[in-house]
């Protein structure tokens, strides 16, 4: 680790008060080295990083960290508080704050040394080392892992602190070995458990829940091994350690990899943070299930979205994943049905849905014919919206033996006529009855059968039998209830919803509220003639959702001055994804100053939604953008709605980062001399 930290890199006297100064004072030091191009653009990407998990750990440890295209070379920086930052952890402020910087495309060599100070961290008398320290260079020196001069000349061997000996802890580990294994008395093996570590960046928390985990199995006399599933790839445990273990320990932020290695055993399954703060209590709840017998992972080893999951999830926050997994999985098919649907009314015109099937009429040279071809393959494609939708929801729930009495549910929900609420239904019943069935105690000769025979036999029936029988009536009529209600609003009514729609489709940017607002206008439009209303819905969400990236792009035209060079480059390519209605391209900037750049979207959603539904402008695509300008009813006025709803986004996120410049001194919102000379000035 020498030529990532030097004496340059630490600050013993650090005196930011919030942990975005203490960053912006840590990367200030390693911009003047040269080991960060853009401050600013640097910046974006730890606070991008801070959304999505706090980095304070208990013990008064802050750990910003992310991988950036603005930094040249792993790069670490220490910074030492007095009076203590808060970084998010339950224990209170955090003294020892480490910011670690690694280019976007890091090499193993370098990440296995950045895991190694993560590893350090858990070690007491390392952080008290650093508390103690009189001076920069020792600081450094100490981090390095390298030993003090009077040690050096008495030849003493490298501490157990150094990088050294916890990297070489980490090489361990990976290929399922330990350096320090109990030792076997009595004549009984100790208790064997395997873990998988993983965070979002796979740099810090990963390989410090790894070493938390370890060290409190030393404390308890168990065998433990730890598969690290880090930013520098992961190195698969041994499947004969998988097969002796007697619990697994899932300690994870983002998806396990070849989870269903570890299924059959008692598991235990938390977020990364558990496994830093409390290994020993992870350790005693995965022994007592073994001891109860109780094997979680073959009931339920879990599914793509589920395996990032914490067990103490809420029912909402489970039911929110399992509906968001469906959605993910039909937006392609509306997309690519909706718009060769469009495509076809727009060369055949809009009796095109009533032409014969080109199995039995196709003319090569006749324009109608490929409009009627374009139309049938994209009705074709729209077809499988809602068995999409239920078979995924389903899968979301239960993994692949809920995909067959999903896709049966949706199917018979498009039979009865209840449509896109009958596939939501569907889907959560055809997983919960999955479920059911997996919990039941099956003799073993019967459980090779159970995923291809039994289950998709038993559930289909339930399924079909509920929906034919017991709920599709009334959801239908629901169903037929929510489009006359659609297709009566008028006036007021209609600006209003517009003005809903606006808000959900700019809140989160491609989110969950978002795809619930897109997916309700996709509904309407799902058919082979869609009502005005339902037109209409499509037309307001497409353009309200095109407003965020096109109102930070025209912000950062007019107002360079207040927005990175990073920034700047970010509204350059948003003038094309906001034209092509893709809402994530506001996402850099919401990620970098949320409180000013959501409301001033949310706004100008508002705004647009309203307009459009006023205008009565109607859209037949899902989606498209300004590409798809010939298929609007009333494009001047759309193109008009859009505009002003930019325009309101524009203005407004320009309005709120002036007043944080311009605040007085002293204040919550100013900015002090040295940030703002450090702030980009106009081109």
């Amino acid at each position: 680790m020498s030529d990532m930290i030097t004496a340059d890199l630490v600050d013993l006297d650090l005196s930011a008060d919030t942990k975005e100064a203490a960053a912006r004072a840590l990367a200030e030091r390693m911009v003047a080295l040269g080991r960060v191009t853009d401050l600013e653009g640097f910046l974006a990407d730890v606070a991008a990083r801070e959304a999505q998990m706090p980095t304070g750990l208990d013990g008064g440890i802050g750990i910003p960290h992310c991988r950036s295209a603005h930094v040249t070379e792993p790069t670490l920086a220490f910074g030492r508080s007095a009076a203590g930052i808060d970084f998010g952890a339950a224990d209170g402020p955090a003294d020892l704050i480490f910011l670690i910087a690694a280019p976007a495309g890091a090499d193993d060599a370098h990440l296995t040394i950045l895991s190694s100070l993560a590893r350090q961290l858990m070690n007491a008398e390392f952080t008290d080392a650093l508390r103690s320290a009189g001076d920069a260079a020792s600081a450094a020196a100490l981090i390095r892992g390298e030993e003090p001069e009077a040690a050096e000349a008495a030849g003493s061997a490298p501490s157990e602190n150094s990088v050294a000996s916890s990297v070489a802890a980490s090489a361990d580990a990976a290929t399922g070995t330990t350096s320090e294994e109990p030792a076997e008395t009595g004549g009984e093996r100790p208790f064997r458990i395997v873990a998988v570590t993983s965070c979002p960046t796979g740099i810090a928390h990963t390989y410090m829940a790894a070493e938390s985990l370890e060290n409190a199995g030393r404390e308890a006399g168990v065998e433990l091994v730890v598969e690290t599933q880090g930013s520098a790839g992961f190195t698969r445990l041994d499947p004969a350690v998988i097969a002796a273990a007697d619990g697994v320990i899932f300690a994870h932020d983002v998806a396990v990899r070849e989870k269903d290695r570890f299924a059959g055993k008692p598991t235990v399954d938390v977020g990364v943070k558990a496994g830093i703060n409390r290994p020993a209590e992870l350790i005693a709840e995965v022994r007592g299930k073994a001891e109860r017998g109780e094997v979680t992972g073959a009931a339920r080893p879990g599914t793509p979205v589920e395996r990032a999951g914490e067990s103490g999830e809420g029912y909402g926050t489970k039911l929110r994943k399992w509906l968001m997994s469906g959605v993910s999985y039909m937006v392609p098919f509306v997309a690519a049905g909706g718009l060769l649907i469009a495509l076809g009314f727009a060369i055949g015109g809009y009796q095109i849905n009533e032409a014969k099937s080109v199995t039995e009429h196709f003319d090569w040279g006749q324009v109608d014919s490929w409009g009627a071809l374009l139309f049938q393959i994209g009705a074709a494609a729209f077809g499988f919206l809602v068995p999409v939708l239920a078979g995924y929801i389903a899968y979301g729930m239960a993994d692949r033996p809920g995909l067959v009495p999903g896709f049966v549910g949706g199917a018979i929900s498009v039979t009865i006529g209840a449509g896109f609420l009958g596939g939501l239904v569907a889907g959560l019943i055809a997983g919960g009855v999955v479920l059911g069935i997996q919990r039941i105690d099956i003799p073993p000769v019967l459980r090779g059968i159970m995923p291809v025979v039994v289950i998709p036999l038993v559930s289909s029936a339930i399924v079909g039998f509920l929906m034919f029988v017991v709920i599709g009536k009334p959801i239908s009529e629901a169903q037929k209830g929510l489009t006359d209600w659609l297709n009566s609003l008028s006036g007021t009514n209609a600006i209003l919803l517009g003005i809903l729609l606006g808000l959900m489709m700019c809140f989160d940017l491609g989110g969950p509220v978002n795809k619930v607002a897109y997916t309700f206008a996709t509904a309407g439009i799902s058919v082979a003639a869609p009502s005005d209303s339902a037109m209409k819905i499509m037309a307001a969400v497409m353009a309200a959702g095109m407003v965020p990236p096109l109102g930070m792009a025209l912000a950062t035209t007019v107002r360079k001055k207040l927005f990175t060079t990073a920034e700047r480059e970010n509204g350059k390519a948003a003038w094309v994804l906001g034209a092509s209605f893709i809402s994530e391209g506001a996402i850099p900037f919401a990620a970098a100053d949320p409180l000013r750049v959501i409301p001033a979207s949310m706004a100008g959603g508002a705004v647009t939604g309203a307009l459009t539904m006023a205008f009565g402008s109607t859209l037949r695509a899902p989606h498209g953008g300004i590409w798809v300008t010939f298929l609007i009813g009333k494009p001047f006025l759309y193109l008009l709605a859009i505009a002003a709803g930019t325009a309101v986004t524009a203005g407004l996120v320009i309005l709120l980062k002036g007043m944080r410049r311009t605040a007085p001194e002293g204040t919550a919102g100013a900015v002090s001399p040295a940030a703002e000379a450090k702030q980009p000035v106009a081109a």
